[in-house]
């Protein structure tokens, strides 16, 4: 402030200057200009992390988005020390990020990189997810309720779920536009998160049920590549999409597939017909969504993209 009163008596004498004493004035004026309008950049161009919603359960997605900063200017971004993707969703850099139904309940890190050096930290809660058992009997075409075929199931879920895991995906996202249901029609007949006694055992439900008569037509949620598409013991007919950087849904228990492995499918795209083969006690669809290999709950990742730009 003191060199400003100074530079500005002296500019009400600027007639009585000679030459080089303007030539001073502006230059020193010229530099305060360039330096005060970094300073302005650097406030401007201030990162904040917003995510939503605001409470995250164990086994919810959730989004977060990096206001004022472009996605060039981010190096990475980090959730419990994991990378996550980014891409660009609402005109901001912009990850979606999974957590595990069984992660602990407490405090996490949410870290951003930028390009620039400069590190930005945020505070994530994860609060416990009330869980409810139900008890789901083997039907007679799996063996029954017999010990024996409990024990069986229980390990061949395994084999199918390795089949089911680390499938590719591309670096990219796929998608354009918001994800949709994979039914015209929604009807939960089974949330994600609930466990199923099955005898002496509890196998959590890592999907969510909707009601689908025999034949209900399968529709892709979003644009994708078909990563698998064959006949599981447990989980019937299964096809899953990869929609990029991780984000994968799957459909389970379907009569007939309307796709083959390779090929992309765009969204809306009526992908199967649903059915009940595999570990099922009637047709209906059992609905997954995998981010990183970690499955969510489907219900919370589509109202992600509820009423939104």
């Amino acid at each position: 402030m003191y060199v400003m009163r100074i530079l500005y008596q002296k500019y009400q004498n600027w007639g009585n200057m000679n030459y080089m004493q303007r030539k001073i004035i502006t230059y020193i004026l010229l530099i305060i200009l360039f330096y005060g309008s970094l300073v302005f950049a650097q406030t401007a161009q201030t990162v904040f992390i917003s995510f939503f919603p605001e409470e995250i359960r164990q086994g919810d997605p959730f989004m977060a988005q990096i206001d004022s900063a472009k996605i060039s200017s981010i190096k990475k971004l980090t959730f419990n020390g994991k990378r996550m993707g980014i891409f660009l969703y609402q005109e901001k850099p912009t990850a979606l990020i999974p957590v595990d139904l069984n992660k602990k309940a407490k405090t996490y890190e949410l870290r951003v990189e930028l390009a620039d050096g400069n590190i930005i930290k945020k505070d994530v809660v994860i609060v416990q997810r009330d869980k409810k058992e139900t008890p789901l009997g083997i039907p007679e075409k799996l063996g029954g309720n017999t010990k024996t075929s409990q024990n069986k199931l229980v390990s061949t879920l395994n084999e199918d779920n390795k089949k089911l895991a680390g499938l590719r995906t591309n670096g990219k996202s796929l998608w354009k536009e918001k994800f949709i249901a994979p039914l015209r029609q929604i009807v939960v007949t089974s949330p994600y998160g609930n466990s199923r006694k099955t005898g002496e055992y509890a196998i959590p439900h890592k999907g969510t049920d909707y009601k689908a008569p025999e034949g209900t037509e399968i529709l892709a949620i979003n644009r994708g590549v078909v990563r698998f598409a064959k006949t599981l013991r447990n989980h019937g007919k299964t096809i899953v999409i990869d929609h990029g950087q991780g984000v994968m849904s799957f459909y389970l228990h379907l009569s007939k597939f309307k796709v083959k492995k390779g090929v992309v499918v765009e969204r809306g795209k009526v992908i199967a017909l649903s059915g009940a083969t595999g570990y099922t006690l009637g047709a209906h669809l059992h609905f997954g969504l995998r981010i990183n290999d970690i499955a969510i709950d489907p219900e919370k990742f589509f109202e992600l993209f509820k009423d939104t730009n």
